[in-house]
């Protein structure tokens, strides 16, 4: 089973070409959210507002800060953060416009941040810088204010542009690379040739991305053959080989998906997939975490699974192959959902594997890094919940919420209510409505959902299906109810990832719908059978034989889980049969 659903990720795209593309997400002016996902966008709102992000930390009299050895990076995270959450939430950020009005105070002479570029190229200042001009871009895209285009033209100009020639020789023979090393917030570690090089293997790629969004908002004819060459050298990085950290590389996907939306290059979304892959199969945890590193699972990065759930979206969005929205149901309710911590921000876990069987805390918080994206990430699950083509509505996924869908100068307001995922109930309550014409109505079916029936107004609905959506072609009236209901079991899944280890056959995991399951305590336990189970509470299953009793590892910012607590999870069961 396992063989056959990499196979299809890997090359249904290609079927599907040509129609994908229509497809794209509703910006977030049209939705309202509500339940767990406005709750944990508003945790992180709030501490995104707190003292170490104000402007003067953010932008202190001396460059003191924990990020000192990336010009840009704090500075971009945060306000890319604040830029999107405000856009998801509908709330007024306290300190974004000042961050913005403070650059030209801040920067060099140069117009960027950090010491000006002369001898040596600092792959951590370029990485940093990627993520200040994602910020501009995006606070340019929703308020169109001229100087902010003029702050992205200076770091285009005078930071990218230089660089030109340089990055065709990005060292990235594996034998050249010190992949053994490497702090938590990375690290400046060695020089080869020119260019200045970071533990963060890879990070020049998070340039890369924001230099193509910057091409969007600023586009050249020299800007694109920089672009250009960049991209030529990430596709012939060896990304195991080299060790390359996880979060550079998946932006550098994204950065592939980001230039193919441009071009239209089949190529680059070929290539994005492959990549795509072979992260999911070599460098993803079993709890849909990340390695920091190819072949180093040593601790994992909320940047880097904001970026496999945004890529993930994307690529279902151009291929509408299934498997990639389920991968994002799983990366949102296991791996996100996880680390995001009490006080809204978002922390490291430990990496599961057929060795490594616990789960457990690394660290509570990466504030530096990781909570800032984790906004982006949440702002990003809210505009995921409804995409648009022509004349259908796209429902990918289940949350609580009120949309407004236009078409031409009708629209409707739906409201949606469900208890996923921890069941498989839905309704959409159409509350206005000016339809005057039928549309597609589509609901995805993911494979684990069992039994699965469509009313409107409590009569079975007509529907057909198309790459495992439920289509309902009807006109949206005002009153409408369309009830989408489908039932879900715990089931025993096999790993099938190699990794130090080894797979054994008699290894599993335990799933119910989208949520992985363990089994709390810091002592690890084998099964003599595979259980089978029931569900015994709200959020709790248990085995038929009454031996074991799982919970989710999904949690909606509970204080239990922090290092402090020495919280703990078995999410990995060895089955001796012969005991």
């Amino acid at each position: 089973m396992g063989m056959k659903r990499i196979i299809v990720i890997a090359f249904c795209w290609f079927c599907l070409e040509g129609y994908a593309q229509q497809i794209k997400p509703l910006t977030w002016e049209y939705m309202e959210i509500g339940g767990e996902m406005r709750t944990r966008a508003l945790r992180n709102f709030d501490r995104l507002e707190t003292d170490i992000y104000t402007p003067e930390k953010v932008f202190p009299e001396k460059h003191q800060t924990i990020s000192a050895d990336w010009p840009g990076d704090y500075e971009g995270r945060i306000i890319l953060a604040l830029t999107l959450q405000a856009r998801a939430t509908h709330r007024t950020p306290k300190y974004l416009e000042e961050l913005i009005s403070l650059i030209p105070q801040k920067v060099n002479a140069k117009g960027y941040l950090g010491p000006i570029m002369q001898d040596s190229i600092p792959e951590q200042q370029l990485s940093g810088h990627g993520w200040l001009l994602r910020a501009l871009c995006e606070y340019y895209n929703w308020k169109k204010d001229p100087a902010v285009k003029t702050y992205i033209s200076n770091i285009i100009n005078n930071l990218a542009l230089p660089t030109k020639g340089y990055h065709k020789i990005y060292p990235i023979n594996p034998d050249e690379r010190n992949k053994e090393t490497g702090a938590a917030i990375g690290t400046t570690q060695s020089a080869i040739g020119r260019w200045k090089l970071s533990s963060d293997i890879g990070c020049d790629f998070i340039f890369m991305d924001g230099v193509i969004q910057a091409y969007e908002v600023v586009p050249s004819p020299a800007l694109k053959e920089l672009i250009d060459e960049m991209v030529a050298r990430f596709l012939e990085v060896d990304l195991v080989g080299i060790s390359a950290q996880t979060h550079a590389t998946l932006t550098g996907i994204r950065a592939l998906l980001r230039y193919y939306a441009i071009t239209g290059d089949k190529t680059l979304l070929e290539q994005a997939a492959s990549r795509y892959l072979l992260y999911r199969n070599q460098a993803m945890t079993e709890n849909y975490e990340n390695y920091n590193w190819f072949g180093r699972p040593e601790w994992t990065e909320p940047c880097a699974i904001v970026d496999a759930y945004m890529i993930a979206n994307q690529l279902w969005m151009y291929t509408q192959t299934p498997s990639y929205l389920e991968d994002a149901h799983h990366i949102y309710f296991n791996a996100l959902s996880h680390t995001q911590r009490s006080n809204g921000g978002f922390g490291l876990d430990n990496c599961t594997n057929s060795d490594v069987h616990l789960l457990s805390v690394k660290a509570d918080e990466a504030y530096w890094c990781c909570t800032m994206r984790g906004g982006e990430g949440l702002a990003k699950a809210i505009q995921y919940n409804y995409f648009t083509a022509n004349n259908t509505l796209y429902i990918p996924f289940f949350s609580n919420n009120t949309v407004t869908f236009t078409i031409g100068d009708h629209h409707a307001v739906i409201q949606q209510t469900t208890g996923y995922p921890f069941d498989g109930n839905i309704t959409f309550d159409v509350k206005e409505s000016d339809m005057n014409a039928a549309t597609n109505f589509a609901v995805f079916i993911p494979s684990w959902a069992k039994n699965v029936k469509l009313l409107i107004n409590g009569k079975k609905a007509k529907h057909t299906t198309q790459h495992q959506f439920a289509v309902i072609h009807t006109t949206l009236t005002k009153g409408m109810s369309i009830q989408y209901q489908f039932d879900m079991e715990a089931e025993a899944i096999p790993l099938v990832k190699k990794y130090a280890g080894g797979h054994t056959a008699d290894t599993y995991r335990f799933i119910y719908g989208p949520l992985l399951l363990g089994r709390a305590g810091a002592t690890e336990i084998s099964l003599q059978n595979k259980p089978r189970f029931s569900r015994t509470g709200e959020q709790q299953w248990g085995s038929k034989d009454k031996s074991l009793t799982l919970t989710p590892i999904y949690h909606l910012m509970s204080p239990e889980v922090a290092e402090k607590t020495g919280y703990s999870k078995q999410v990995i069961f060895n089955i001796d049969s012969k005991k």
